[in-house]
This record gives C-alpha cells, structure tokens and sequence, in this order.
C-alpha cells in the first residue's frame, strides 16, 4: 500500500544523506518535498501541515545543528513524529465479565465478515474460547459466510433464523456465558451508506448486551472517504477502535496515516492479506519503519515464530550445518515460507538495503518460481528425494515432464541445492570463515 510513498521518502532521504551541514533553507527544501509526497499519498492536508510543522521546528533546532549525523537526524525526526502522528498502540479491551462481547460494525463491502473470522481465529491462539455470532440478516449468504469461514478456523458460530437482531445477540450472549465462552464476536449488518436505520440498530445491539469493544471495520482501498465514515460511526455510536482490511492493496494509504489524527479513534487491526492469518495488531512504531523504508524484522520474526516451532527451526538448521538436509527438508522449508505470507509482503519487511536490493526482485516470478520448484520436487519418487544422486538424464526428463517444467529447470534446482549444501558444511567446518571463498 505505501510502496509509492516509501519510494518518494527513501529519495528524498538519499538526496538529504549527501549534504554535510543543514541550514534552514535545506530543512525548508526537504519539509516541502515531504509535504508534497505525503499529500500525493491522500494524506489528510490539516494532519499534513501539523506533521510538516513539528518536524521543521525540531529540524532547525538544537537537536540537528548538534548532531554528528544531520540527515540522519532530521530522519529520526520524520519517523518519531510519524509514530506519534500514528496514535499510542491501542489493544484489546478483554477484561472484565465474560464473555467480553466485540460488535463488529463497518458499510457493505468492507471485509466486516472475514475480519471477525481473522480475529476469531487470532484471539483462540492466544487461549481464548470464542464464539462467533451471525447477526446479518439482511446480506444474502451473509450467515451462510461467516459459517463457512468458522470452519476454516475451527469457531462455533450462533445464529438463530427469524430474530430481530438485538435479541439474537442477547440470546448469543446468554448462550456463550453457559457455555463458558471467553469471548463473543458479532458481525453485523453492513449498509451502503450511513443511515439512520443501521444506527437504531446498533444502539439496540449495545443497549441489550454489554459491549467491550466496538470495532469499525474500514475498506483502506476507499481512501480519504475513510475518514467522514469513522466520524459517523463514532458520533452515533461508541467506536473504540477500526480494523484497517486490504492494506496489501494498492491504495495510496494516506487515510490508515490520517485517521487518528482527524477522528481520535484508533486503529487497533491491519489485514494485510487474504489468508486467514492475514491480521496484524497495529503498532505505529513498525509501520512507521515500514514507510520510511527501514523493514519490520519484528514483524518478521513474528511471522517465523507463528509458523515455526523452536524445536524445528532447531532440528532443520542442524539438517542444514551438517549437510543432512534433503529435498524433503527443502520443500517443508519452502511451505513453512509460504505461510508467512507472500513474497512481496516479507520482502516489504526488510530493512535499508535489502530492501532497496528486494525491490529488484518481481514478487509474481519469485512467487511462480517457488511454485515450479515444489512441482519439481514433489515430482520426484521418495528416494529420489533422500537421494538426488540417483537423477541420472532419464529420470530428469520424466520428472521435468511430470512437473510441467523444463530439464533445464530441473538441472538448476539440483545446483542451487548443491551448492547450497556446500555452503553450509563450510560454514559448520570453518564458523563462517571462508565463506566468501564460495562466492569468488
């Protein structure tokens, strides 16, 4: 989503790296380019002033005119007061009588059905017993939807046919609290447009059942139009907090950056995907370091940890230091990748210069060559697999055949896995020296 903006900051930076001394007039020169890629990227102009402001005077000030780094400075400026432009990191309110109750709320078409799933599916792994109520009668499939996404995630849903709506949730909420529940979710109806009839509702949802959190879900694609939707929402009902969806998009993004600034609610959630692991706490700190181009490896690791357990991330870096490492390993190792999240979304997370470097990489290749890489192998009979030196020339062609690849295709695999095994047995034999032998 900020690609457009990160790029422009990261030339500006570049630009501004290359000067020795900043006056006044450099700082000026600076703030103007910032303010103009900001406002490209539909930022709120009010929120782009202030922000403008508050760097300027810290960047003229004692601060950069002191510091051994003056453009590194004025960038360390630029990302604490887009965290604090971001808003404090906000979480869950889940204290109190259970079961703690989040209404969903949010227009047609926001992703409001999808994002109560992914949070569904993200509280249990946390230890919470959640409950997911249907309370959208009025979408055609829209109960229908939400029960098939609560398969996938493994959550009961509630939902009880031919019941106004206040008093379905009220039943739910009954249901959860005997059956020991922890936490309830309810989807509910979505509108095109504000309107005073799905406002009378939710007041009646919050009237009848004690709600913890009131969650607005927003379509980050609709851009500036953000913005008057949660002040609605918030003058009508008690909003606590917004869930951010389609933030892989394309969109300029400036809204997510605006919000908190223009309607004091905080963003609490970003869906960053279509998966159903695809759904970040929002902390302004990582996101900053994403637009200005400095990675989220926080972000990273948390993906590796969410889908490796230390024990086998232990025993496949023992496989890979001794040379052990077979083609079974390496697919589990390319699956265990995928499920992270695409290439172009990790390759979004690295830091300064691989980040530069990644951006030379086409995500769709990358992620197509994974693809031809696991039809390769899977290819492959068992020993085959265990034991690569048995693909002699015919076995190649029927696995090139088999895989709907080429045998050139398949040649490059068993190198790059090779090599890859060399570089490891040198790095347990030498401690990391000597590697850069291999690469000569």
């Amino acid at each position: 989503m900020f690609e457009n903006l990160t790029n422009r900051l990261s030339t500006i930076f570049q630009d501004l790296r290359r000067r020795g001394k900043l006056s006044a007039e450099d700082v000026d020169a600076v703030m103007r380019s910032v303010r103009m890629a900001l406002l490209e990227a539909d930022v709120h102009y009010s929120v782009v002033k202030d922000f403008t402001s508050r760097v300027r005077e810290r960047a003229i000030g004692f601060e950069v005119s002191k510091a051994l780094n003056p453009a590194q400075q004025v960038i360390k400026i630029v990302h604490e007061e887009l965290i604090t432009t971001l808003g404090e990191p906000a979480r869950l309110n889940l204290t109190g009588e259970k079961p703690r109750v989040i209404m969903m709320v949010g227009l047609q078409g926001s992703g409001k059905t999808t994002a109560s799933a992914k949070l569904g599916k993200s509280l249990r792994a946390k230890g919470e017993r959640v409950l997911l109520v249907a309370a959208d009668p009025y979408r055609p499939a829209a109960v229908e939807q939400l029960k098939t996404l609560g398969e996938q995630v493994g959550l009961t849903v509630f939902h009880e046919p031919g019941m106004k709506v206040p008093q379905l949730v009220r039943k739910a909420h009954e249901h959860a609290k005997n059956g020991g529940y922890g936490v309830m979710i309810v989807d509910t109806a979505g509108r095109s447009q504000l309107d005073q009839e799905l406002m009378v509702e939710l007041k009646a949802i919050a009237k009848n059942t004690p709600i913890s959190e009131s969650l607005l879900v927003v379509d980050s694609m609709i851009g500036q139009e953000a913005l008057p939707i949660a002040e609605g929402f918030r003058d009508a009902i008690q909003i606590s907090g917004l869930i951010f969806t389609k933030m892989d998009g394309d969109a300029r993004g400036g809204a997510a950056i605006s919000i908190r600034s223009v309607t004091g609610v905080p963003i609490k959630f970003i869906g960053t995907g279509e998966g159903m692991d695809a759904l970040e706490s929002f902390d302004p700190g990582r996101l900053a370091s994403r637009i200005l181009g400095m990675g989220d490896i926080i972000g990273l690791i948390e993906k590796a940890e969410a889908n490796y357990s230390q024990a086998e991330a232990e025993q496949q870096a023992e496989k890979m230091m001794s040379g052990r490492m077979s083609l079974d390993d390496y697919i589990d190792q390319i699956r265990q990748v995928r499920k992270m999240g695409s290439v172009d979304q990790l390759l979004s997370m690295m830091p300064g210069e691989m980040s530069r470097m990644a951006k030379q990489v086409d995500p769709k290749e990358a992620d197509k060559q994974l693809s031809r890489t696991e039809a390769i192998i899977l290819s492959m009979t068992r020993a085959e697999r265990r034991m690569p030196e048995l693909l002699n020339a015919s076995r190649r062609r029927r696995i090139a055949s088999g895989s709907g690849t080429s045998v050139q295709d398949v040649n490059r695999l068993l190198k790059q896995f090779k090599e890859m095994q060399k570089v490891m047995k040198m790095l347990k034999k030498t401690g990391g020296k000597g590697l850069s032998r291999m690469f000569k």
